[in-house]
């Protein structure tokens, strides 16, 4: 079941009293990302499965809300970009096209992430997304030729095509985990539910079926490590600065 996180009934009914008030909407594909974004002034929309995620923020965008951004994490475009790595897009390129994000609003947010220890690992520059995982080092490769983007998400698109059609502010902040030359082990998404949430037993079985893989898998968690800790230091700079209140020039 895909969930959204982050308000309660009360703090929704309020914020439908009066325009100056609506959340922003936090669109992410996985359970873990969700949690981080959580907070005041925001309601989380999450799932792994595309129409799923559609169906979430199209509800929510109904509910009524202020702006819409991507956040979580992202696999590497860019060869110098290393797992941890910030990325603030000014656009988004996909299956819809290329969708801008709203600049004042992006260099907000790059305000609130250019001090240390996060000014170091931020970059702004476009994304791209697709509509399923990019696997292997080539396929990235071969990507960022194509769009000269940064780096790839799953869920930036939709996102960013729903902000455009109902003429809605749009941002994107993402952590790279796995990096441009890093080919993933098909064990590394094995446990990914259609919800967002990550089952084991697949992993276990896909290990079972290929051993060779438990190297790479744990070369997967390292990396998702760094980018969990850029996410939640990027979410708490976000926060103080109130860079994803919409009300706040």
């Amino acid at each position: 079941m895909v969930r959204s996180t982050g308000r309660s009934a009360d703090a929704d009914a309020g914020s439908r009293s009066g325009s100056g008030d609506l959340p922003v909407i936090v669109v992410t594909g996985m359970a873990f990302e969700a949690r981080i974004a959580r907070g005041e002034g925001v309601e989380v929309v999450y799932a792994a499965r595309a129409d799923l995620l559609e169906r979430a923020l199209s509800a929510a965008v109904a509910r009524g809300c202020s702006g819409i951004v991507s956040f979580g994490t992202a696999g590497g475009l860019a060869p110098d970009l290393k797992p941890g790595a910030l990325v603030i897009a000014d656009a988004v390129v996909g299956p819809f096209g290329r969708v801008p994000t709203d600049a004042a609003w992006a260099n907000r947010l790059a305000a609130a992430l250019g001090t240390a220890p996060l000014a170091s690992r931020l970059r702004r520059g476009p994304m791209a997304a697709v509509a399923a995982p990019l696997m292997s080092a080539d396929d990235k490769r071969a990507l960022h030729r194509s769009t000269g983007a940064l780096a790839v998400d799953m869920e930036s698109h939709l996102a960013g095509a729903v902000a455009a059609a109902r003429g809605l502010p749009f941002a994107v902040c993402r952590a790279i985990v796995d990096p441009a030359w890093r080919t993933l082990p098909s064990a590394a998404t094995a446990g990914l539910r259609d919800d967002g949430s990550t089952a084991l037993a697949p992993i276990l079985r896909e290990l079972l079926r290929q051993p060779s893989q438990i190297g790479a898998l744990i070369q997967v968690a390292v990396d998702a490590r760094a980018a969990r800790v850029s996410l939640v230091q990027a979410r708490h700079a976000l926060g103080a600065a109130r860079a994803l209140d919409m009300r706040v020039a």
